[in-house]
């Protein structure tokens, strides 16, 4: 199986100018960032289902590598209706944005960025745990 190379290159494109857009702090950009990564993840999933062949309905005389497989086909069904519930999620963030403070910009918010240059935090080494003796240490006998 040989894909086409036309899709192929349509996709990295896709992909390129998606993350690319995906760097940016614009709500605008990050919404056309989701949209062109979806169609590009779609473009991946028609490219690996192989070329086009008979319907995939049993018939006699019909060799089973000519049948087209449809998994592929309901695979980019379900990532076209994600796709959609992502997008329109994200246009309600925007527009709620734009509602709230009239900019479509998300902003550097210094909690985070301390929260960020703090080292990582461990559970055990952190713990405010006062040290209590038992019955079974030498401190507590007779």
């Amino acid at each position: 199986m040989s894909a086409n190379l036309t899709l192929l290159l349509l996709m990295g494109a896709l992909y390129a100018a998606g993350i690319y857009l995906l760097l940016d702090r614009s709500l605008t950009r990050i919404l056309l960032a989701l949209i062109l990564l979806t169609n590009a993840t779609n473009i991946l999933i028609l490219a690996t289902g192989g070329y086009a062949g008979v319907a995939p309905l049993v018939e006699e005389g019909v060799a089973p590598q000519d049948y087209n497989d449809p998994l592929p086909q309901a695979f980019i069904l379900t990532s076209i209706v994600i796709s959609f519930a992502l997008t329109a999620f994200m246009l309600g963030i925007t527009y709620r944005t734009w509602v709230i403070r009239r900019r479509d910009e998300l902003e550097r918010d210094a909690e985070d960025a301390a929260v960020a240059a703090k080292p990582s935090y461990d559970a055990e080494e952190d713990a405010d745990v006062r040290h209590e003796g038992t019955e079974f240490t030498e401190e507590h006998e007779g």
